[in-house]
């Protein structure tokens, strides 16, 4: 199913109680403002649930959530998604670009993630301290660590009972048998808050971009009873190997190909046992401190061994 098809069966949903609604009416609507005229899906959302919530006079909170399910914070493990969310404001940061409006950190019993309210929302402010519902948000990666996005569409709700925040801290001794696709040099869309990894010159949400380059390893830890995949952001990437962005993007130059590169951090990392300690963010433990326990051996002879402990 298309992604222009399952948002507009999302769309079609959350009307379905108050309108007729055609769901080949809400997918035309869509797809011409995604394929034709090149908006992104968040804007292209917006705007054909505006045209509906005037013409079936309703406010946004009339939607009642709309088809979003009701999640924790540590389910979100996939960008652009809608979700519900039931969360503390653990702490609120100075925005960085005016499209901003708000931007921190949320929390509850299963761990914390980051959220940005866009200015253009027109949504009440969020209070430190405070613990609200928020109805039909959207969810976000870079490099690992989830984010959601509070839209026009967002219904904010305050709720008067205080709510626990759990410590999402991970810490594994293991052995690196694996790197992932998605390793080594990459680059990224250079739209301001997004950051979304390119596949064939292409963000998902922007189209054809000129991106800008990074440096990561998304790694296979086992720690002899279970596998934890781990990502490993630029400077931990760098910390761990050596090996600067600006060597990675002349390796890259040299041999006309971005795979070497990769293929250079596999033969270095590759074989090793680690202590890793960090956040988990959805299935990924993000690598904030890393301390190499042995020197690099055979992988299969590690797994086995690993496996044994």
């Amino acid at each position: 199913m298309s992604d222009v098809r399952e948002h507009a069966e999302d769309i079609h949903e959350q009307f379905s109680d108050h309108l007729e609604v055609d769901l080949e009416d809400v997918e035309d609507r869509l797809a011409t403002l995604v394929e034709e005229y090149k908006v992104p899906m968040d804007e292209a959302r917006r705007s054909v649930t505006n045209h509906y919530l005037d013409e079936a006079g309703l406010e946004r909170e009339d939607l009642a959530g709309g088809g979003s399910d009701e999640v924790t914070v540590e389910d979100v493990d996939e960008p652009e998604q809608w979700i519900d969310l039931t969360a503390k404001v653990i702490e609120l940061w100075e925005p960085r670009s005016d499209a901003v409006a708000q931007v921190g950190l949320l929390g509850d019993p299963t761990g914390t993630i980051k959220f940005t309210k866009w200015a253009k929302s027109d949504l009440p402010s969020l209070e430190e301290g405070g613990v609200y519902r928020l109805r039909n948000v959207v969810t976000d990666e870079y490099q690992g660590r989830y984010s959601v996005k509070l839209n026009s569409t967002t219904v904010i709700e305050e709720r008067e009972e205080d709510l626990e925040v759990g410590n999402d801290t991970s810490e594994i001794d293991g052995a690196l048998v694996d790197m992932q696709s998605g390793s080594g040099l990459i680059k990224r869309c250079p739209h301001e808050d997004c950051t979304r990894v390119l596949q064939n010159g292409r963000c998902s949400e922007h189209g054809e971009v000129e991106g800008e380059f990074d440096l990561r390893i998304k790694g296979v830890v086992d720690d002899g009873i279970d596998a934890h995949e781990v990502i490993f952001d630029q400077e931990a990437t760098e910390e761990l190997t050596g090996l600067s962005l600006e060597e990675a993007k002349d390796m890259a130059m040299d041999a006309l190909d971005t795979t070497v590169v990769a293929d250079e951090i596999a033969d270095e990392i590759i074989g090793s046992y680690y202590r890793i300690e960090g956040p988990t963010f959805g299935r990924y433990v993000l690598a904030d401190d890393v301390e190499e326990l042995g020197g690099p051996t055979d992988p299969d002879d590690l797994l086995i061994k690993a496996r044994s402990m």
